[in-house]
C-alpha cells in the first residue's frame, strides 16, 4: 500500500535536467492544488548538500538530509515532487513516477541554452539517449506506476499535464480493511 491512508497521493516527477520537469509541475500544481516541491530549490534553501560538485557545477544532495526534510510532507500527501533523480526516496512515498523524456536533439538545444558545457552537457545528453532515469524509475519502483511522457513541445506539456490532472481526479486512497 504506497499511499499509507493519505488522502491525496504523491507523485514524482522525473527526468533529465531539461525534458519540462518544473514547467510541468507547477502546470500541474495550478490545475490540481498540490505542493510542488523542487527538490533543487529545497537543496540550496536547506542546505541539504555535502558541497559543490565543480566538474558538474551542481551541489551534491545528501540525499539523507532531503528524505529526512520531506518525511512529514510525504506523510500528509499531496505534493508533486521535481526531481532528476528518483532511485534514494523511498518506494512507499510515490502513487505515481511520472519520467519526462524529450528529443536528444531538443534537450541539446534546451540544455546547451542553460549554458550546460563540456562534461555536463555530454553527460545529461547521454543519460536521456540510455534511457537512465526511466531505468531508474522501473528498478526503483512498482512498474505499474511507472509512467513515461514525451515532454519536446509546449503541446506535450500540456497533455502531460491533462493525463496527470485526469490521473489525479480519478487517484483514490487505499483504505485498510
Amino acid at each position: 500500500m504506497a499511499d499509507g491512508g493519505r488522502a491525496r497521493p504523491n507523485i514524482l516527477v522525473t527526468g533529465t535536467p531539461g525534458t519540462g520537469k518544473t514547467t510541468t509541475c507547477s502546470l500541474l500544481s495550478d490545475a490540481i492544488r498540490l505542493r510542488h516541491i523542487n527538490v533543487g530549490e529545497l537543496v540550496r534553501e536547506k542546505d541539504l548538500h555535502d558541497g559543490w560538485d565543480e566538474e558538474f557545477e551542481c551541489h551534491i544532495i545528501n540525499e539523507d538530509l532531503v528524505c529526512d526534510e520531506l518525511e512529514d510532507k510525504m506523510e500528509e500527501g499531496g505534493n508533486i515532487v521535481d526531481y532528476h533523480g528518483c532511485d534514494f526516496f523511498p518506494e512507499r512515498w510515490f502513487d505515481c513516477v511520472v519520467v519526462l523524456q524529450t528529443d536528444n536533439s531538443i534537450l541539446h538545444d534546451r540544455l546547451s541554452s542553460r549554458g550546460y558545457m563540456g562534461p555536463k552537457l555530454i553527460n545529461n545528453i547521454e543519460c536521456e539517449i540510455f534511457q537512465v532515469l526511466l531505468e531508474e524509475a522501473k528498478a526503483s519502483y512498482a512498474e505499474d506506476i511507472v509512467m513515461a511522457l514525451q515532454s519536446d513541445t509546449v503541446e506535450d506539456i500540456s497533455r502531460n499535464v491533462a493525463k496527470l490532472t485526469e490521473w489525479v481526479n480519478n487517484w483514490r486512497p487505499h483504505r485498510s480493511s
